[in-house]
């Protein structure tokens, strides 16, 4: 860490250089601290610009501090100082200006930006709210409504709209110190702005708060901290700055120490670490500047929608005209329904598709870089596809199967080159998913997985290397979920009774309401091809299910009933009479021992599969679970809570 000064014209000029995000630490807020004493004992000193080093102001408070007591000197102890400082500091701001970054130029007298700044408040996204002026200086600079929007909705504003809104006082060009410094020497030629924390706001009326009230409490799904920071910002609004202030940081200290925030901070540490292996960090990944799709069902139709929105050509390629027309339609609808819901505009919907390629024949991949199968989960329909991909594609193309549970070794028998082929493993649908498992296997180029995780980071998809075992990591632990859950059946506990005990957890949907969602025949074809090749796989309740016909939502019945039309689960007597023979009499359990029953059993698996190299470390399980099966975010995954509970 290094905080630089120089002094030029009477001005100092203060450059936080802290990297990679020129974090605000224990050593930065004392540095800054002292030089506010410094800089208002110093006759040269007319007025302090405060920067960041390179192509950002401030990413915010040091996060690893958040786990330690509170050290002295405190950020609102610094901001306040230089709030009221003799000498009036000036922030120059270009990029990233987010949580204490941006708290501490609301602290300055005055700011300036160029138009690519970035601001925000993302204290929510940790379980926490801003800890040190920012829900009570934002709301007197640029309106309740707004700042209610940053400080709980994650609105993030760039320079343009700061400067329209009174954030910043004035957009400049760079270089951007000069550019300060020639505004603060201006400045200082009129009266000089009241400080934030001392200007007047129009009061909201009730609807308002109401109204954001509302909109907050449907977006935060449960989570405590953005409810949390409407309650911090209308009471500075109706107490006044200084109650307000000391009421923000009483509910950030005890949102700090929440086990929402530790399970949050722990998935924020893990996602950042996730897209750079230490063991790929001197690998270069391989061009990447067309693709190819096997497949044009939802699967293939999904990967090719997420390829589209990371800029990059897509060719699909089906098996016939029919099924191509319909794959082409099915991928052109959901760019159509992404405009209608504004996401895209006419003309990025339009040049969604401009640059796909349908094609009959795998001869439309010859100049291809990277061609993804995505086609019937079937080990020999699966060989056929690669043994022509191998013929026809370039020789350095890379070469991947979508496969969630085939030994992706099997799929490679007699491919030429086996380096260049690699498992990258799609959640359904895969242009909304954040997961992807990246399966090497053990011929794999360590170029090609570099190339596989550059390819999420484009996607802007959280990847996770798994080993290679039945399911890799998160559909093995998904069959051992659902088999508590029908463990617990057995035990005599009713569908509906696990289902409300996870969705009171957190879970969107119970692992019956899923199941019917997705299908039942899908894992019982699963169990079905293990019978064949020999294993021994019990007979369970939703084998029962499927032999007679309900499969689900699709069928009309599954576990629950369904009405025509409805997707609304409705507990089934023609469900309990099938599976009688397999469970248990009724009884009841409370619903947090249902609860801990199934998250140890996700544990447990996750273990195993830690024990067995498949996973690399108990976050990455946890990255799994969070971004690929529903696990409540707020709970920071299977492997973290049970670790909290049990330490």
């Amino acid at each position: 860490m290094s905080v630089h000064v120089e002094q030029r014209s009477g001005i100092a000029i203060v450059t936080i250089d802290n990297p990679p995000v020129n974090a605000i630490n224990l050593a930065v807020r004392t540095k800054l601290l002292a030089l506010a004493d410094e800089f208002d004992a110093d006759s040269r000193v007319r007025a302090v610009v405060l920067t960041g080093a390179g192509k950002l102001f401030v990413g915010g408070a040091d996060i690893t501090e958040f786990d330690r007591p509170v050290e002295p000197p405190s950020l609102p102890d610094l901001i306040g100082r230089i709030e009221s400082a003799a000498k009036p500091w000036i922030a120059a701001i270009r990029g990233a200006a987010f949580g204490g970054g941006l708290e501490v130029p609301l602290g300055c007298r005055m700011r300036v930006a160029t138009e690519d700044a970035k601001f925000a408040l993302p204290e929510v996204n940790l379980g926490i709210i801003p800890g040190a002026g920012g829900t009570q200086r934002l709301p007197r600079l640029i309106g309740i409504e707004t700042a209610l929007r940053v400080a709980a909705e994650n609105l993030q504003l760039d320079g343009v709209r700061a400067a329209e809104l009174g954030l910043v006082d004035r957009l400049v060009r760079e270089p951007l110190v000069d550019a300060a410094v020639d505004f603060a020497l201006e400045a200082l030629e009129s009266p000089l702005p009241e400080p934030a924390s001392r200007r007047p706001m129009v009061a909201a009326d009730p609807a308002t708060w109401e109204e954001a009230g509302q909109r907050i409490r449907r977006s935060a799904r449960g989570a405590s901290a953005p409810l949390l920071a409407l309650d911090a910002l209308r009471f500075g609004v109706e107490n006044g700055f200084d109650a307000g202030l000391a009421n923000e940081r009483s509910i950030f200290l005890k949102l700090r120490a929440s086990e929402e925030a530790a399970a949050l901070r722990h998935l924020f540490f893990a996602e950042r670490a996730a897209p750079r292996p230490a063991d790929l960090r001197g690998t270069a990944p391989l061009p990447l500047a067309s693709a190819g799709v096997v497949g044009g069902g939802t699967m293939g139709v999904g990967i090719a929608a997420a390829l589209r929105n990371a800029g990059i050509p897509v060719v699909l390629v089906e098996r016939d005209q029919q099924s191509l027309e319909r794959g082409l339609a099915a991928l052109k609808a959901i760019f159509e329904a992404a405009r209608k819901e504004a996401s895209l505009t006419d003309e990025e919907a339009e040049a969604r598709m401009q640059d796909v390629t349908g094609a009959v024949g795998y001869e439309a991949f010859a100049r291809c870089d990277l061609v993804i199968e995505a086609v019937f989960e079937d080990v020999a329909i699966k060989r056929e596809v690669f043994a022509s991909l191998g013929r026809i594609c370039r020789a350095d193309a890379i070469l991947a199967t979508n496969t969630s549970y085939i030994d992706p070794r099997q799929i490679a028998e007699g491919l030429p080159d086996p380096g260049r082929f690699i498992g990258l493993h799609f959640f359904s649908p895969a242009q909304v998913m954040k997961l992807l498992e990246i399966v090497p296997t053990p011929e794999t180029r360590p170029d090609v997985v570099a190339t596989s995780f550059e390819l999420a980071r484009r996607l802007g998809k959280v990847p996770v290397r798994s080993g290679i075992c039945d399911g890799f990591i998160g559909n093995r632990i998904l069959r051992r979920y659902r088999a508590e859950a029908e463990a617990l059946l057995r035990d005599g506990v009713a569908p509906a009774a696990v289902d409300a005990a996870m969705r009171g957890f957190g879970y969107a949907m119970g692992p019956f309401e899923m199941q019917d969602m997705a299908g039942l025949d899908i894992s019982f074809m699963h169990r079905e091809a293990a019978r064949a090749r020999g294993e021994q796989i019990a007979e369970t309740p939703g084998d029962l299910l499927v032999r007679a016909g309900r499969k689900g939502q699709k069928s009309g019945g599954g576990w629950y009933d369904y009405a025509p039309g409805e997707r609304s689960p409705v507990p089934s007597q023609e469900a309990a009479r099938i599976i009688a023979p397999l469970v248990g009499a009724p009884i009841e359990i409370a619903a947090d021992r249902i609860v801990s029953r199934l998250i140890a059993a996700m544990a447990s698996e996750g273990q195993a599969i830690l024990d067995e190299g498949i996973a690399a470390s108990p976050a990455d399980i946890d990255l799994v679970e969070v971004h690929g099966y529903g696990f409540p975010r707020k709970r920071g995954g299977p492997m973290f809570l049970t670790k909290r509970q049990t330490s």
